[in-house]
Protein backbone atom coordinates (compact mmCIF):
# COMPACT_ATOMS: atom_id res chain seq x y z
CA UNK A 1 0.00 0.00 0.00
CA UNK A 2 1.12 3.55 -0.72
CA UNK A 3 2.23 5.93 2.05
CA UNK A 4 2.27 8.98 -0.21
CA UNK A 5 0.52 12.16 0.92
CA UNK A 6 -2.12 13.94 -1.18
CA UNK A 7 -3.48 17.38 -0.30
CA UNK A 8 -7.03 18.16 -1.46
CA UNK A 9 -7.89 21.87 -1.69
CA UNK A 10 -11.62 21.94 -2.40
CA UNK A 11 -14.45 23.99 -0.87
CA UNK A 12 -17.17 21.42 -1.64
CA UNK A 13 -17.27 19.17 1.44
CA UNK A 14 -18.98 16.29 -0.36
CA UNK A 15 -16.26 16.17 -3.03
CA UNK A 16 -13.50 16.47 -0.43
CA UNK A 17 -14.92 13.59 1.57
CA UNK A 18 -15.66 11.32 -1.40
CA UNK A 19 -12.19 11.83 -2.89
CA UNK A 20 -10.67 11.23 0.54
CA UNK A 21 -12.49 7.89 0.82
CA UNK A 22 -11.28 6.86 -2.64
CA UNK A 23 -7.66 7.78 -1.95
CA UNK A 24 -7.54 6.29 1.54
CA UNK A 25 -8.88 3.02 0.13
CA UNK A 26 -5.77 3.00 -2.10
CA UNK A 27 -3.45 3.60 0.84
CA UNK A 28 -2.78 7.32 0.48
CA UNK A 29 -2.51 9.69 3.42
CA UNK A 30 -5.02 12.46 2.71
CA UNK A 31 -5.01 16.05 3.95
CA UNK A 32 -8.01 18.30 3.30
CA UNK A 33 -8.37 22.06 3.04
CA UNK A 34 -11.51 24.10 2.34
CA UNK A 35 -9.69 27.21 1.07
CA UNK A 36 -6.53 28.17 -0.72
CA UNK A 37 -5.06 29.87 2.32
CA UNK A 38 -5.65 26.79 4.45
CA UNK A 39 -4.21 24.55 1.78
CA UNK A 40 -1.01 26.58 1.50
CA UNK A 41 -0.55 26.40 5.26
CA UNK A 42 -0.81 22.61 5.09
CA UNK A 43 1.63 22.15 2.20
CA UNK A 44 4.94 20.64 3.28
CA UNK A 45 7.96 19.03 1.69
CA UNK A 46 6.29 15.67 2.34
CA UNK A 47 3.29 16.48 0.12
CA UNK A 48 3.43 14.22 -2.95
CA UNK A 49 0.50 15.65 -4.96
CA UNK A 50 -2.07 18.46 -4.74
CA UNK A 51 -5.66 18.21 -6.01
CA UNK A 52 -6.80 21.80 -6.53
CA UNK A 53 -10.16 23.37 -7.31
CA UNK A 54 -10.20 26.70 -9.16
CA UNK A 55 -13.31 28.35 -7.74
CA UNK A 56 -12.36 28.70 -4.09
CA UNK A 57 -13.38 31.27 -1.46
CA UNK A 58 -10.72 33.95 -1.07
CA UNK A 59 -7.71 32.96 -3.18
CA UNK A 60 -8.59 31.29 -6.46
CA UNK A 61 -7.04 27.98 -7.44
CA UNK A 62 -4.96 29.84 -10.02
CA UNK A 63 -3.48 32.06 -7.30
CA UNK A 64 -2.83 29.03 -5.09
CA UNK A 65 -1.04 27.30 -7.97
CA UNK A 66 1.19 30.35 -8.49
CA UNK A 67 2.09 30.42 -4.79
CA UNK A 68 2.86 26.70 -4.73
CA UNK A 69 5.13 27.02 -7.75
CA UNK A 70 7.21 29.64 -5.94
CA UNK A 71 8.28 27.02 -3.40
CA UNK A 72 7.59 23.55 -4.78
CA UNK A 73 7.52 21.34 -7.89
CA UNK A 74 4.88 19.06 -6.35
CA UNK A 75 2.47 17.73 -9.04
CA UNK A 76 -0.77 19.73 -9.21
CA UNK A 77 -4.03 18.34 -10.59
CA UNK A 78 -6.74 20.91 -11.24
CA UNK A 79 -10.15 19.36 -10.44
CA UNK A 80 -12.77 21.89 -11.49
CA UNK A 81 -16.08 22.55 -13.19
CA UNK A 82 -14.44 25.09 -15.52
CA UNK A 83 -14.08 23.35 -18.87
CA UNK A 84 -13.24 26.16 -21.32
CA UNK A 85 -9.98 25.79 -23.24
CA UNK A 86 -8.72 29.16 -21.99
CA UNK A 87 -9.13 27.93 -18.40
CA UNK A 88 -7.02 24.87 -19.18
CA UNK A 89 -4.39 26.95 -20.95
CA UNK A 90 -4.15 29.26 -17.95
CA UNK A 91 -3.97 26.34 -15.54
CA UNK A 92 -1.13 24.70 -17.43
CA UNK A 93 0.72 27.99 -17.95
CA UNK A 94 0.68 28.68 -14.20
CA UNK A 95 2.31 25.35 -13.50
CA UNK A 96 -0.52 22.84 -13.30
CA UNK A 97 0.41 19.32 -14.40
CA UNK A 98 -3.02 17.96 -15.29
CA UNK A 99 -6.64 19.10 -15.54
CA UNK A 100 -9.79 17.08 -14.88
CA UNK A 101 -13.27 18.52 -15.34
CA UNK A 102 -16.21 17.90 -12.99
CA UNK A 103 -18.26 15.75 -13.01
CA UNK A 104 -15.53 13.16 -13.18
CA UNK A 105 -15.09 9.42 -13.03
CA UNK A 106 -13.35 8.15 -9.90
CA UNK A 107 -11.62 5.56 -12.07
CA UNK A 108 -10.19 8.31 -14.25
CA UNK A 109 -9.23 10.42 -11.22
CA UNK A 110 -7.36 7.47 -9.74
CA UNK A 111 -5.66 6.78 -13.08
CA UNK A 112 -4.56 10.42 -13.44
CA UNK A 113 -3.18 10.53 -9.89
CA UNK A 114 -1.15 7.34 -10.28
CA UNK A 115 0.18 8.51 -13.66
CA UNK A 116 1.21 11.91 -12.27
CA UNK A 117 2.99 10.34 -9.31
CA UNK A 118 4.75 7.90 -11.62
CA UNK A 119 5.87 10.70 -13.96
CA UNK A 120 7.11 12.78 -11.07
CA UNK A 121 9.13 9.87 -9.76
CA UNK A 122 10.59 9.27 -13.22
CA UNK A 123 11.38 12.98 -13.56
CA UNK A 124 13.23 12.95 -10.24
CA UNK A 125 15.18 9.90 -11.37
CA UNK A 126 16.02 11.55 -14.70
CA UNK A 127 17.12 14.73 -12.96
CA UNK A 128 19.49 12.76 -10.76
CA UNK A 129 21.06 11.24 -13.89
CA UNK A 130 21.66 14.52 -15.72
CA UNK A 131 25.25 14.74 -14.47
CA UNK A 132 26.04 11.44 -16.21
CA UNK A 133 24.35 12.45 -19.47
CA UNK A 134 26.67 13.11 -22.39
CA UNK A 135 25.58 16.64 -23.30
CA UNK A 136 24.33 16.98 -26.83
CA UNK A 137 22.56 19.78 -28.66
CA UNK A 138 20.08 19.33 -31.50
CA UNK A 139 19.37 22.14 -33.97
CA UNK A 140 16.49 22.51 -36.40
CA UNK A 141 14.92 25.53 -38.10
CA UNK A 142 16.28 28.08 -35.63
CA UNK A 143 15.69 25.85 -32.59
CA UNK A 144 18.60 24.67 -30.46
CA UNK A 145 17.77 22.22 -27.68
CA UNK A 146 19.89 20.49 -25.05
CA UNK A 147 19.10 16.76 -24.95
CA UNK A 148 20.20 16.41 -21.31
CA UNK A 149 18.33 19.24 -19.65
CA UNK A 150 15.66 21.82 -20.26
CA UNK A 151 17.69 24.42 -22.16
CA UNK A 152 16.18 25.77 -25.38
CA UNK A 153 17.20 28.63 -27.66
CA UNK A 154 14.99 30.06 -30.41
CA UNK A 155 16.87 32.10 -33.01
CA UNK A 156 19.66 32.57 -30.47
CA UNK A 157 17.38 33.66 -27.60
CA UNK A 158 16.83 31.39 -24.60
CA UNK A 159 13.19 30.52 -23.87
CA UNK A 160 11.65 29.04 -20.74
CA UNK A 161 9.61 25.89 -21.32
CA UNK A 162 7.74 23.73 -18.83
CA UNK A 163 9.08 20.20 -18.54
CA UNK A 164 6.17 18.85 -20.62
CA UNK A 165 6.70 21.46 -23.36
CA UNK A 166 10.40 20.59 -23.38
CA UNK A 167 9.69 16.87 -23.70
CA UNK A 168 7.27 17.48 -26.60
CA UNK A 169 9.78 19.66 -28.44
CA UNK A 170 12.64 17.24 -27.81
CA UNK A 171 10.59 14.33 -29.14
CA UNK A 172 9.58 16.22 -32.29
CA UNK A 173 13.12 17.39 -33.03
CA UNK A 174 14.65 13.99 -32.28
CA UNK A 175 12.33 12.43 -34.88
CA UNK A 176 11.87 15.35 -37.25
CA UNK A 177 10.79 13.14 -40.14
CA UNK A 178 7.84 11.64 -38.25
CA UNK A 179 4.27 12.91 -37.95
CA UNK A 180 2.83 12.17 -34.49
CA UNK A 181 -0.87 11.70 -33.97
CA UNK A 182 -2.29 13.19 -30.76
CA UNK A 183 -2.44 9.67 -29.31
CA UNK A 184 1.17 8.87 -30.18
CA UNK A 185 2.38 12.18 -28.78
CA UNK A 186 0.39 11.78 -25.57
CA UNK A 187 1.50 8.23 -24.88
CA UNK A 188 5.15 9.04 -25.64
CA UNK A 189 5.36 12.21 -23.53
CA UNK A 190 2.84 11.58 -20.76
CA UNK A 191 3.69 7.87 -20.67
CA UNK A 192 0.13 6.81 -19.93
CA UNK A 193 -2.91 5.41 -21.72
CA UNK A 194 -4.67 7.75 -24.14
CA UNK A 195 -8.15 8.65 -22.85
CA UNK A 196 -11.15 10.50 -24.25
CA UNK A 197 -9.98 14.04 -23.43
CA UNK A 198 -6.25 13.40 -23.86
CA UNK A 199 -6.35 14.98 -27.32
CA UNK A 200 -7.43 18.27 -25.78
CA UNK A 201 -4.56 18.08 -23.30
CA UNK A 202 -2.12 17.66 -26.20
CA UNK A 203 -3.64 20.56 -28.13
CA UNK A 204 -3.45 22.89 -25.11
CA UNK A 205 0.26 22.12 -24.63
CA UNK A 206 0.98 22.49 -28.37
CA UNK A 207 -0.78 25.84 -28.32
CA UNK A 208 1.34 27.06 -25.39
CA UNK A 209 4.50 25.72 -27.01
CA UNK A 210 3.71 27.62 -30.21
CA UNK A 211 3.30 30.90 -28.32
CA UNK A 212 6.85 30.47 -27.01
CA UNK A 213 8.71 29.37 -30.13
CA UNK A 214 6.79 30.83 -33.09
CA UNK A 215 7.03 34.40 -34.37
CA UNK A 216 3.36 34.13 -35.29
CA UNK A 217 1.60 31.29 -33.42
CA UNK A 218 -1.40 31.61 -35.77
CA UNK A 219 0.83 30.74 -38.73
CA UNK A 220 3.27 28.22 -37.27
CA UNK A 221 6.38 27.33 -39.22
CA UNK A 222 8.04 25.15 -36.58
CA UNK A 223 5.45 22.95 -34.82
CA UNK A 224 3.04 22.08 -37.61
CA UNK A 225 -0.24 20.23 -37.95
CA UNK A 226 0.00 18.25 -41.18
CA UNK A 227 -3.37 18.07 -42.95
CA UNK A 228 -5.11 16.96 -39.78
CA UNK A 229 -2.94 13.84 -39.50
CA UNK A 230 -0.85 15.01 -36.55
CA UNK A 231 2.09 17.11 -35.43
CA UNK A 232 5.65 17.39 -36.68
CA UNK A 233 8.53 19.82 -36.50
CA UNK A 234 8.77 22.08 -39.53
Amino acid sequence: MSSQTILIIEDDESIRDSVEILLESEGFLVLKAASGEQGLSMLTGNTDLVILDIMLPGMSGYQVCEEIRKISVVPILFLTARSAEEDKVLGFSLGGDDYLVKPFSYVELSSRIHAMLRRHKEYDSSASRISTCSEKWLEHNGIKINTCKNEVFIDGNEVSLTETEYQILLLLISTSDKIFSAQELYEAVWNETYLQDSSNTVMVHIRKLRTKIEKNPQEPRRVLTIWGKGYKIG
